[in-house]
């Protein structure tokens, strides 16, 4: 509630309350105001309220809701209040979006943004060079978009934007790429190829194909994560940040989780953390698992390597890193294992994203579906050959 005092004629001091001190007193902020003379004495009033409002959800927000608020200054006061609720790899790629739409739109006042400016700024947008000097595909087009939406968004939710005009944009539609997953035989042969890597790729491939677990945390793994009964937690992840290096945080979903791996892999991680010590002149239980001579290997690195390994033995170009993880979801989920269980092993908050993303049938099991109508149609087929013959 602002409280209004007439100091003048024309001039009124203006004072909000902007929350309370630890000792529960109001802390109060003033500005004195002087009506400009072209507005009529009989809408003075109605004036100097507008001001008061404008005023009140400034000290709130930080931001000045009139035309004079720009986009790119609002972005970078977003983006400032975010780095509370984001990883800094979440937040590294939103600055990085936004600091290319700042040509195209960052001098607009965000009540001068319409829907038709986001879609000329797509439009833009498709027209620069991509990767390999191809120009950016509809996806990406659509994360700029959502980055934009993302700010937006905000100002919408503080009462500073009527309504979020990027989510009246018309995207183009794009057919989602089906994920190709390897068959059983495909992972038999990589297996063959992993057990005859070097034995820090051997861990950490087989660490990935028989967990599920992302890049990132099979990187922040350390010798203490490690627990009875095969059991590993997962509370940490590294991942690269342009301009940052490698960073480490919690988890995707910031909770932690215990898997369970076979003892084939305990057994070769052993050999690792014996090879270790023998290499440091003594063991540190404290240190990450994935290293060389007390230094952390770069996540990239298991990427490029497994890349090269891939070429090296005939997979297709479209296999990846994460592959294995598509691989080990669908595999436990053909096998009986509960999407509550799954989900939580993957690290999922839920069952829904499990179920859109990773549930892709195999081969065999499309052959065991058809085979159900086998023994539906064949007695029909039997019937109907006798009667023929009779």
């Amino acid at each position: 509630m602002a409280y209004i005092q007439q100091r003048g004629e024309r001039k009124y001091k203006i004072t909000v309350c902007n929350g309370y001190t630890t000792t529960g007193k109001k802390r109060m902020q003033a500005r004195t105001i002087d009506v400009p003379k072209e507005i009529p004495k009989r809408s003075i009033r109605q004036y100097v309220y507008a001001e008061a409002e404008r005023l009140e959800k400034r000290f709130r927000t930080g931001i000045d809701e009139s035309e004079n608020t720009k986009f790119e200054a609002y972005a970078e006061h977003w983006l400032d209040r975010a780095a509370k609720r984001y990883k800094a790899s979440t937040l590294a790629g939103y600055r990085k979006m936004l600091e290319v739409a700042y040509p195209y739109i960052g001098g607009l006042p965000l009540c001068k943004i319409r829907p038709m400016v986001l879609e000329e700024f797509a439009e833009e947008l498709r027209k620069r060079p991509g990767r390999g000097g191809k120009p950016l595909s509809e996806n990406t087009v659509h994360k700029y978009l959502d980055a934009v939406s993302a700010v937006l968004q905000d100002a919408a939710k503080n009462d500073i934007l009527l309504y979020n005009p990027a989510h009246r944009v018309e995207k183009v539609r794009v057919e989602k790429p089906q994920q190709r997953i390897p068959q059983q035989w495909e992972m038999r042969k990589l297996l063959q190829c992993i057990l005859q890597e070097p034995l820090l790729y051997r861990v950490y491939y087989l660490m990935a194909l028989s967990t599920g677990l992302r890049r990132g945390e099979l990187c922040a793994l350390r010798w203490c994560d490690l627990h009875g009964g095969n059991q590993v937690k997962i509370q940490h992840s590294r991942s690269t940040v342009v301009g940052q290096g490698v960073l480490e945080s919690d988890t995707k979903n910031h909770r932690a989780r215990i898997v369970v791996m076979p003892q084939i892999v305990f057994d070769e991680l052993g050999e690792l953390f014996t090879e270790q010590a023998l290499e440091n002149n003594g063991a540190d239980w404290n240190g990450l698992i994935f290293q060389r001579k007390g230094k952390p290997v770069h996540p990239n690195t298991f990427s490029h390597h497994l890349r090269r390994l891939y070429d090296k033995n005939g997979f297709p170009e479209e296999y990846h890193l994460h592959t294995m993880r598509h691989f080990f979801a669908t595999y436990l989920l053909e096998h009986g294992t509960s999407k509550q269980v799954a989900a939580d092993l993957l690290g999922h908050a839920d069952t829904a994203f499990l179920e859109r993303t990773y549930c892709h049938p195999q081969d065999i099991c499309k052959e065991e579906a058809a085979g159900l109508f086998d023994s539906l149609l064949a007695p029909a087929e039997e019937e109907y050959c006798a009667a023929l013959d009779e």
